[in-house]
């Protein structure tokens, strides 16, 4: 049987910090944990699958006593932020009313957008919609992403390929990708392809390098615990 595990999870704690970043007491966590799961698919829902489709890769929450912040990954972020900032405030307002609390937005920008799994994940489910030859998408999609500067690639999509009678798996690997090494920096993404003769799954791992040569400050400007990734001391 294969013994897997999602490379995020895997790292948490060790070289990459939490999505979410809050303390609560034993009675409230369970609450609060539901509303960041609705925060998260509110807006995947608003910036991700409604036009005009602002390619958010990654949200992080963080709670204080007296507000909610989020911090958003996107690589277009003035379509996040719309004219003049209406759209983040509209963002704001409907969440404070969702939320009864009282929250702030940031808007992050990825300077870097072939280089996010995430992304590359929903542009080849957004391409195998459009029905396009998928040894094509997967294999430019890949290239890309090396030609980015990645140090290693693979993007694996299973289901029925081409309409296919029977699903089958597409694997495109380019480069190294040392799934099991702590201080390797992978990002994963997942997305899905709804077509007419059914679901297309995505997965896309991209290696971009080691931690303890390059620490990402494109990561969250935050103040929290724990909010930024950091190389493992060797002992």
């Amino acid at each position: 049987m294969g013994q897997k595990c999602h490379p995020f999870g895997l790292r948490v704690g060790i070289t990459e910090s939490h999505r979410s970043r809050w303390y609560a007491p034993k009675a409230l966590f369970g609450e609060l944990l539901i509303e960041d799961y609705k925060i998260r698919k509110f807006l995947d829902k608003r910036l991700n699958r409604t036009p005009p489709f602002a390619a958010v890769s990654d949200l992080h929450i963080e709670r204080t006593r007296e507000e909610l912040k989020i911090i958003v990954k996107t690589a277009r972020p003035g379509l996040v932020i719309g004219p003049k900032g209406a759209e983040v405030e509209r963002l704001t307002e409907e969440l404070q009313y969702m939320t009864g609390r009282k929250v702030s937005m940031s808007v992050l920008e990825i300077k870097q957008p072939d280089l996010e799994a995430t992304l590359i994940a929903e542009a080849v489910s957004e391409q195998l919609k459009k029905r396009a030859s998928y040894r094509r998408v997967v294999s430019m999609r890949a290239q890309a992403a090396m030609q980015g500067g990645a140090k290693g690639v693979r993007i694996c999509i299973s289901g029925r390929l081409g309409g296919a009678e029977m699903s089958r798996t597409l694997d495109v690997r380019l480069g190294s990708l040392p799934l099991s090494t702590f201080q390797a920096n992978i990002d994963y993404g997942f997305a899905e392809a709804f077509t007419t003769y059914g679901a297309i799954g995505v997965k896309v791992w991209v290696y971009k390098g080691m931690y303890d040569k390059q620490i990402t400050d494109e990561a969250e400007q935050s103040t929290a615990a724990g909010a930024r990734p950091r190389a493992r001391g060797r002992r």
